[in-house]
């Protein structure tokens, strides 16, 4: 069954210690993730006053918000409990591999209790993602 997208967020929550460089890699790898977990999201691709080819972009807005690592473990935690949430944890360890194959590596050594995460990516019902993110600043 598809979402309702209407009446889903979607939020990427970001470290706000971390440079600006991996910020925007941060964000970037868990939106893309996102997009390939909830198809719908995207809308089909359009055509300008040309007639020249655009490729859909999502159907809705898709806030940056910032956090402690301490709060995105949490928010993290809390929405990989609730089955009707996407949840994408893009990890600092994630972050610091070279290639996918040192990361299938080094995540097969890793409990889940040393992960810190660089940022969450979250797709769900709005009340619920509201209810986890809503206090949280925007990345500005």
């Amino acid at each position: 069954m598809s979402p309702d997208i209407q009446n889903s967020k979607c939020v990427i929550v970001v470290n706000g210690d971390l440079p600006a460089g991996l910020t925007a890699n941060a964000a970037s790898v868990v939106s893309l993730t996102l997009g390939r977990s909830v198809p719908e999201l995207i809308g089909p691709d359009v055509k300008d006053a040309d007639g020249g080819a655009h490729l859909g972009i999502t159907f809705i807005p898709v806030p940056i918000l910032k956090a402690s690592a301490e709060r995105i473990a949490e928010i993290h935690r809390l929405a990989d409990a609730d089955p009707e949430a996407v949840v994408v944890g893009f990890s600092d360890l994630a972050q610091s591999c070279r290639t996918y194959d040192e990361y299938i590596e080094r995540m097969a050594g890793a409990g889940p209790e040393t992960l810190a995460y660089s940022s969450i990516g979250l797709f769900g019902p709005r009340k619920q993602l509201n209810k986890w993110t809503g206090s949280l600043a925007l990345l500005r």
